[in-house]
C-alpha cells in the first residue's frame, strides 16, 4: 500500500508538470513562450572571427572583451532582436543574427576594423601624379595599373612592404603578404603537379607586383566622387599610393580615429546642400593637430594660386583633407584659403560629405562604426555563413516532418513488440517529449537544424532506456516472479544499465560541447538536455505507471506482458565465441577494404576542412548544372564544383544546388549570390565561407574530441567495471570510427563538421550495447561459479541479444527518419549515424565480448575451467543454472517479496525442481 502511495503521487506530480506544460506551449496563456529558432531555421547570419594582432603585440583576453563590447554596440544600432556574442578559443568570436534581413550588409559593418586616417592628401601623394607647385593626383583604374607604373616600381626598388600575385586578366591571385615566400606559400599559387604532390609553379603570365616600403595604398568610389584625379576614370574604383611613416616627429597620417571624440560623432544633413553627412569632433589634441594640417593646407594652397582669389581659382588651387576608412577614402573636403587662411579651428569640429553615392543610411552605418571605436586588434572572417529565410523555412518544415516521423514508428515498434508495456513506453514517450519541450522554452534553447537532428536521436534513446527494463521484467516474470515483484526486479536491476549507458553518452554530449564549433553545439546541447529528460521519464514516469497498474488481476499474467516462450530464440543460441576468430576476420576484412578506399580515394573533405564558400540555392524551375556553371564562369569561377540535389527532373535537371569554390570575401560574395538571383531567380541563397586556418583548427578539435572522450570513456568503465571491461571497449569504439570513416572513403561522401558530430556521438551510443551485455557478464559471473569464460560470456549474449539488438534497431528508427525527411544537411548527418549505430551493434556482439572473453581467459581462475561445459547440451543447462539461480535471489528491498500462487507457480517450482534432480544424478556440465 505505501508503494502504492508512492507511485500515485508521483504520476499525480507527472500530471501536475504537464499542466504547466500546456500553460507554457498554449498561445494566450499568461506564461506562454516560444520556441527560440537558430539562424538557419529562420534566416540570419553567423560569423566566426579570428583575431590577427600586429607584430609585436600579445593577443590578450582583454583585446577579446573590448573586441565583443564594440560589435554588441554596432549590432544593438542595427536593431538585431537577441543576437549572440560569444568567445570561441582564445582567438575567436563568433556572432549569430538570427533573423536579419541583409546578411551582408550586417557583416561589413560588424567585421569593419574602423581604422580611421586624416591625410594632408597632396603633401601625403606619392606615385601617380601631375607635377607643378602642388602635386595632382592621378587616380589609377585597378591596383594592378597602381603598381606597375613606373613610379611605383622605381621605389619599390628601394624597399618593398606588401606582395601580390596577378593573374593575366590582372586579378589578384593571392596576397598582399609580408614577403615573397609568404606569397608563393598561398594556397591558390598552388597548383597540382604531375606527380600529383602540390607545387609552386607560377604561369608565365602571371606576375609578382609590389607595394613600396612606406606607402599604403588607398582607394576611393568613383560613383561617389571621392576620386580626384587628373584624368577621367572609367573603372568603378580608382587606386592611390600614399606616404605612410611612423615617424613620432612626422607622422603620416597627420591623425587617425584616436584622436576623434566619439559621443559627438553622428549623422546629420547639410542644412547649405541637404546632402547627408558625418559629424566629427576632436579631442584637445585632435583639435591643434586638425588646425596646424588645414592652416598648411591654406597656405600651399594660396601658394598655388599666386594671389588669384576667384571662386574658380580657389577650387582649382585648394588642397585637399583627405578622411580614409579601413584605406578607402570617405571623403576629400578641400580647404578655402581665401575664407580660411589661417587653416579652420577644429572646436567645431569637421564633417565627412557622402557624396553622390551614399544617402542617409549610408551616412548612419558610417557613424555608427565611428561611435563605437577602433577595434583593438584587426579581425578576418574564419567562417561565414548566410541563410535565407526561405531555405531556413524549408529546413524547419523538413526537420519538424523528420521528428515527427521519428516519433511514430519507434511508437508503432514499441507497441507491436511489448504489447501493453509497449502502451506504457509511448505515453512515457510522450511525457518525455512534453518535458523536452519545456525545457527547450525554460532555459531559452536556440533550436538549430543539428540540434533538431539531436532531438530525433533522443527520441531513440528514450524510448532506449524503457526497452532495458521492459526486457528485464520480462526475465524476471519468466523465472516464475510476479509481475509485481518482476516490475521491481527489473527497474532495480536495469536502472544500473540504463544508468551507464547514459552517463557515457553524457560524458560524449558535454566533449561535443566544450570543443565543437558553434553549430554542432547545438546538437551536443539537445543530446545532453534530451539523455538527462530521457533517464527522468523512463525511471521515473514509467515505473509509477507500472507500479499502479501492478496492483490489478488482469494485469498479473506473463502473456499480457509478452513474457511467454522462451527468452531467446533458438537460431540465436549459436555458440558465439567458439566462433569469435571468424568475427574478427569479418571484420578486418570490411576494414582493410575501407582502408584501400582511404589510400586510393582518400576522404572527401568539405569546406569545413578544407576552407572554401559553400552555397546552396532553389530555383523556381529546373536547370542544368551547367546553367549554374555559366553563371559562376561570369563571375570568374568557371572551376566551381556544381551539385544537383534532391530528386532530378528530365534525369539531368535539378531544382536544388549546391556550388562549392575558393573562399569568397564578403563583398565578392555578395556579388556571386546577386549574379544567381538575377540568371537563375534564386531567392536569396544560403552561404557559408570558411578559412582554411578554420577547417584546420576543426580537424584538430575533432582530434582532441575523440582522444579526450576514450579517456573519459576508459575511466569511467574501469571504475564502474574493472580495468579489464575497458579495453574490448576502447577496441570497440574505434572499430566503429575506423568502419565509419573507411565507409565515407568507399562511397566518397562528404566530410563535414556534422560528420565529425555525428561520428563522436557514435563514440558514445556505440558502446550502449556492450555495456548491457558486459553489465549482464558480470552479473552472471558469480551466479556461474563452475562454468568457463566462454560460457559465461554466451549465456550473457544469449540473455541480452534481444534487447541488444531491440535498442540497435529503435535507434535506427528515428534516425533513418532523419534520413529521409531530414533534408540535404540532415541526410549527411544521419547516414554516419546509421553506419555508426549498426557497427556499433554488430560490435559489441562480435568484437567486444570475444575479446572481454579472450582478456578474461588469461587469468588463473578462468584458465583452470577452460573448456568447460562445452557442449551444447551443457550450455543449454549453464543458461538454465543462470534463469533459475536468478529466480532464487531475494527480491529487492524497494518492493515486498511477493507470494505467488496458482497453477503458474507450481508449474515454475515443479520445473526447477527437475532440473535440481537431473543435475545431482550426472557430472555438472563438463565434457565427456
Amino acid at each position: 500500500m505505501k508503494e502504492r502511495r508512492k507511485h500515485l503521487i508521483l504520476v499525480g506530480c507527472i500530471l501536475a508538470a504537464l499542466v504547466g506544460v500546456a500553460f507554457l506551449a498554449v498561445p494566450g496563456s499568461p506564461v506562454h513562450r516560444k520556441p527560440t529558432l537558430g539562424l538557419d531555421l529562420q534566416g540570419g547570419l553567423e560569423v566566426v572571427l579570428k583575431a590577427v594582432p600586429p607584430k609585436g603585440h600579445k593577443l590578450t583576453s582583454d583585446d577579446l572583451s573590448r573586441s565583443i563590447d564594440i560589435m554588441r554596440k554596432r549590432i544593438d544600432k542595427l536593431g538585431v532582436s537577441e543576437p549572440e556574442i560569444r568567445k570561441q578559443g582564445s582567438n575567436q568570436i563568433v556572432i549569430q543574427l538570427a533573423g536579419i534581413h541583409d546578411p551582408a550588409a550586417a557583416a561589413k559593418v560588424i567585421g569593419k576594423t574602423a581604422v580611421l586616417e586624416f591625410y594632408d592628401f597632396e603633401a601625403d601623394l606619392t606615385g601617380p601624379s601631375v607635377s607643378g607647385l602642388a602635386q595632382v593626383p592621378i587616380a589609377k583604374g585597378s591596383l594592378y595599373d597602381l603598381l606597375i607604373a613606373p613610379e611605383t616600381q622605381a621605389l619599390a626598388d628601394k624597399g618593398v612592404s606588401q606582395w601580390y600575385l596577378f593573374d593575366s586578366k590582372h586579378i589578384v591571385r593571392a596576397g598582399p603578404a609580408p614577403t615573397k615566400a609568404v606569397l608563393l606559400q598561398s594556397q591558390i599559387v598552388q597548383k597540382p603537379t604531375a606527380a600529383g604532390g602540390l607545387g609552386k609553379h607560377i604561369p608565365k603570365d602571371w606576375k609578382i607586383l609590389r607595394v613600396p616600403a612606406n606607402t599604403v595604398v588607398v582607394s576611393c568610389n568613383v560613383a561617389s566622387g571621392n576620386c580626384l584625379s587628373s584624368q577621367q576614370l572609367t573603372t568603378p574604383r580608382g587606386f592611390y599610393l600614399l606616404k605612410h611613416s611612423d615617424n613620432a616627429n612626422n607622422p603620416i597620417p597627420e591623425m587617425t580615429g584616436r584622436e576623434l571624440k566619439l559621443s559627438g560623432t553622428r549623422a546629420d544633413i547639410d542644412t547649405q546642400t541637404n546632402q547627408p553627412v558625418v559629424l566629427m569632433q576632436f579631442t584637445n589634441k585632435g583639435k591643434k593637430i586638425f588646425h596646424t594640417i588645414t592652416r598648411r593646407e591654406a597656405e600651399r594652397g594660396a601658394l598655388v594660386c599666386q594671389g588669384q582669389r576667384d571662386t574658380n581659382a580657389v577650387t582649382q588651387c585648394a588642397q585637399h583633407f583627405a578622411i580614409v576608412l579601413d584605406r578607402e577614402i570617405q571623403s576629400v573636403p578641400y580647404i578655402d584659403f581665401v575664407r580660411n587662411p589661417d587653416g579652420i579651428p577644429g572646436d567645431n569640429g569637421a564633417q565627412i560629405d557622402m557624396g553622390r553615392g551614399g544617402g542617409l543610411g549610408e551616412a548612419k552605418k558610417l557613424a555608427l562604426v565611428l561611435q563605437t571605436g577602433a577595434l583593438p586588434v584587426k579581425f578576418e572572417t574564419a567562417e561565414r555563413t548566410d541563410v535565407s529565410a526561405t531555405l531556413g523555412k524549408d529546413s524547419l518544415t523538413e526537420a519538424k516532418k523528420a521528428a515527427l516521423v521519428g516519433l511514430l514508428v519507434v511508437a508503432l515498434f514499441l507497441l507491436l513488440f511489448y504489447r501493453f508495456l509497449g502502451l506504457v513506453a509511448v505515453i512515457g514517450l510522450g511525457i518525455y517529449s512534453a518535458f523536452l519541450y519545456a525545457a527547450i522554452l525554460l532555459f531559452h534553447v536556440t533550436l538549430t537544424l543539428p540540434g533538431f537532428a539531436g532531438l530525433i536521436l533522443t527520441i531513440g534513446v528514450a524510448a532506449d532506456a524503457n526497452v532495458v527494463v521492459f526486457e528485464r521484467i520480462k526475465e524476471e516474470v519468466r523465472a516464475g516472479k510476479s509481475v509485481r515483484a518482476a516490475i521491481s526486479a527489473g527497474y532495480s536491476k536495469g536502472f544500473h544499465t540504463i544508468l551507464d549507458a547514459n552517463v557515457v553518452t553524457a560524458i560524449t554530449a558535454l566533449v561535443l560541447f566544450a570543443v565543437a564549433t558553434a553549430q554542432v553545439k547545438g546538437f551536443a546541447l539537445m543530446l545532453l538536455i534530451g539523455t538527462v529528460i530521457s533517464l527522468i521519464t523512463a525511471v521515473g514516469a514509467t515505473r509509477a505507471m507500472l507500479g499502479l497498474l501492478a496492483g490489478f488481476s488482469w494485469f498479473n499474467k506473463p502473456r499480457f506482458m509478452g513474457a511467454q516462450g522462451q527468452q531467446t530464440a533458438k537460431w540465436l543460441q549459436i555458440d558465439f565465441m567458439r566462433r569469435r576468430y571468424l568475427w574478427f576476420a569479418i571484420s578486418g576484412a570490411i576494414l582493410v577494404i575501407g582502408f584501400g578506399a582511404l589510400a586510393v580515394r582518400g576522404l572527401n573533405l568539405g569546406i569545413d576542412f578544407k576552407g572554401g564558400s559553400q552555397l546552396t540555392f532553389k530555383t523556381p524551375v529546373a536547370h542544368t548544372t551547367g546553367d549554374v556553371r555559366a553563371v559562376m564562369s561570369t563571375q570568374g569561377y568557371g572551376d566551381a564544383v556544381i551539385q544537383g540535389r534532391g530528386t532530378a527532373v528530365n534525369s539531368d535537371q535539378y531544382k536544388t544546388f549546391q556550388v562549392r569554390t575558393k573562399a569568397l570575401s564578403g563583398d565578392k560574395l555578395t556579388q556571386v549570390s546577386r549574379a544567381l538571383e538575377d540568371k537563375l531567380d534564386t531567392k536569396a541563397p544560403g552561404a557559408t565561407t570558411v578559412s582554411s586556418s578554420f577547417g584546420r583548427q576543426i580537424a584538430k578539435s575533432a582530434i582532441i574530441a575523440v582522444l579526450f572522450s576514450l579517456f573519459l570513456v576508459v575511466l569511467y568503465i574501469a571504475i564502474r567495471f574493472d580495468l579489464k571491461f575497458a579495453g574490448p571497449v576502447i577496441v570497440a569504439m574505434l572499430h566503429d570510427v575506423l568502419i565509419c570513416i573507411g565507409i565515407y572513403a568507399l562511397l566518397g561522401r562528404e566530410v563535414t563538421s556534422s560528420t565529425v558530430a555525428a561520428i563522436l556521438t557514435v563514440l558514445g551510443y556505440s558502446i550502449y550495447d556492450t555495456i548491457i551485455i558486459f553489465d549482464r557478464v558480470r552479473e552472471n559471473i558469480p551466479l556461474m561459479r563452475r562454468a568457463s569464460m566462454a560460457t559465461i560470456t554466451n549465456v550473457s549474449l544469449w540473455e541480452t541479444i534481444r534487447r541488444s539488438l531491440a535498442t540497435s534497431f529503435i535507434t535506427l528508427l528515428p534516425v533513418g527518419a532523419l534520413f529521409l525527411y531530414g533534408g540535404a544537411t540532415l541526410k549527411d548527418f544521419a547516414f554516419a549515424l546509421m553506419v555508426g549505430i549498426a557497427s556499433g551493434a554488430y560490435s559489441s556482439i562480435f568484437i567486444a565480448a570475444p575479446l572481454l572473453c579472450i582478456l578474461k581467459e588469461r587469468e588463473p581462475e578462468y584458465a583452470r575451467r577452460k573448456g568447460e561445459i562445452v557442449t551444447k547440451r551443457g550450455l543449454e543447462e549453464a543458461m538454465e543454472e543462470s534463469e533459475e539461480e536468478l529466480a532464487q535471489e531475494p527480491a529487492p528491498a524497494l518492493a515486498p517479496v511477493a507470494t505467488v500462487d496458482g497453477p503458474a507457480a507450481s508449474a515454475a517450482a515443479a520445473k526447477r525442481e527437475q532440473r535440481r534432480q537431473r543435475r545431482r544424478t550426472r557430472p555438472h556440465g563438463r565434457a565427456r
